[in-house]
């Protein structure tokens, strides 16, 4: 039997199964590798304490899982080096110097996870696998700046995001609508998508006698620091829940997410309106949640907020930008529109409409399973490693 090439996984938060949104998928990932009998090294660089805690007492017994947080971010060279290299400063102190004694030449494959820990690996771009969950070009193209400072520092971001993609030959992203920017910056042997995946043993489906309909939850979750969810957020907010309360009196409705309190301080006092902030465990808000409302208005990649719904049970609602990456049917899986009003008609309907949830609770629950089960996406990202080899 032939060796398994031996990996150097690079992230740039830990592989935990209920840690932030890409934790999920890094726990799979690794998971899913070391079970077909690879030998993988990690090195992780986090900017959340409780995190690194946490993943510290989870890997404890590891001789190959290390955790560093990001290095320090003062000082005018620090500020020079994050113009020239948008953050770069993540990857510097004790990991860089961890990085240099793993030495990546020991390695035959370099995975990298996500856009920005390219910098760190890009000596070894010939061997690396860069992994690209979405990109900032689309994500922050249409936001308006009141200050030139801010108006240049995107710029930077976009330039630099091409330039760290253009260089690697290997690319795997998450979603098709990623593929033709990817395809255009610098020579690519292999581009190709592979969906995000959860761990569906972890989210149990909500059983229908354990859904309440009398006082229905109108629920969005999501990290409110990041454009998509907090432009997801205003929306609901200030266009379409003010609709959807004429139509269901008695519905109320929850926010919930990293910083959402903060970012949302305008909306703290708005009648039936519930906002949440840095909650530590999400698993309950899920099960009280009558359908999830998540329709930002621009935003690549796969949300991984839409999967844990559909997987624990939850009827969704969105727009195609929240959909992204889900070969989704209109009212079977989620109800899926992108103007407002279609939106709203669509919350009022499923909401009120019993039998309509049931069903698409069972069907988004089959698409997650389908689409984005544990065997089929690390088999993909396997056969991703298989090629590579092969080329070399």
């Amino acid at each position: 039997m032939p060796t398994k090439p031996k990996i150097l996984m690079i992230l740039i938060e830990p592989p935990l199964p209920f840690g932030n949104a890409a934790s999920r998928w890094f726990h799979v990932l690794l998971q899913g590798l070391e079970k077909r009998g690879y030998t993988v090294d990690v090195l992780v660089a986090s900017g959340v304490d409780g995190d690194i805690r946490k993943a510290k007492l989870a890997f404890k017994d590891s001789k190959r899982f290390f955790i560093y947080p990001f290095g320090a971010f003062k000082g005018l060279l620090s500020k020079i080096k994050t113009v020239l290299k948008p953050h770069s400063y993540m990857f510097q102190g004790d990991f860089s110097h961890k990085l240099n004694e793993l030495n990546p030449d020991n390695y035959d494959i370099i995975h990298v996870e996500q856009t920005w820990a390219g910098w760190v690996t890009l000596p070894w771009s010939h061997k690396a696998l860069i992994n690209v969950h979405h990109l900032q070009l689309i994500d922050l193209e249409y936001i308006q700046h009141s200050r030139l400072k801010n108006l240049l520092m995107y710029k930077s971001w976009f330039f630099a995001e091409k330039n760290i993609l253009s260089q690697f030959p290997y690319v795997r992203t998450c979603s098709p609508r990623l593929e033709p920017y990817v395809k255009s910056w610098g020579k690519k042997k292999i581009v190709e998508t592979v969906p995000v995946s959860l761990d569906l043993s972890l989210y149990p489906f909500i059983k229908s006698e354990s859904r309440q309909a009398a006082n229905p939850i109108i629920t969005l979750i999501g990290n409110m620091t990041w454009y998509p969810s907090i432009s997801a957020a205003e929306r609901l907010l200030t266009q379409l829940w003010p609709e959807i309360i004429k139509a269901v009196p008695h519905a109320k409705l929850r926010i919930v997410g990293w910083s959402a309190r903060s970012a949302l301080k305008d909306h703290l006092n708005a009648s039936n309106v519930e906002i949440l902030e840095n909650v530590p465990d999400i698993q309950p808000y899920f099960n009280e949640a009558s359908v999830m409302l998540y329709a930002p208005s621009r935003g690549s990649g796969m949300k991984i907020k839409i999967l844990e719904a559909l997987a624990y049970g939850v009827p969704v609602i969105t727009t195609s930008e929240g959909a992204e990456g889900l070969p989704a049917v209109d009212m079977e899986h989620m109800g899926l529109c992108d103007d407002d009003e279609g939106l709203i008609s669509r919350a009022v309907k499923i909401l009120k409409d019993y039998p309509l949830q049931k069903k698409m609770r069972l069907a988004g629950r089959d698409l997650v399973a389908s689409h984005c089960g544990e065997d089929r996406t690390v088999d993909q990202i396997e056969n991703i490693y298989q090629r590579m080899l092969s080329e070399r």
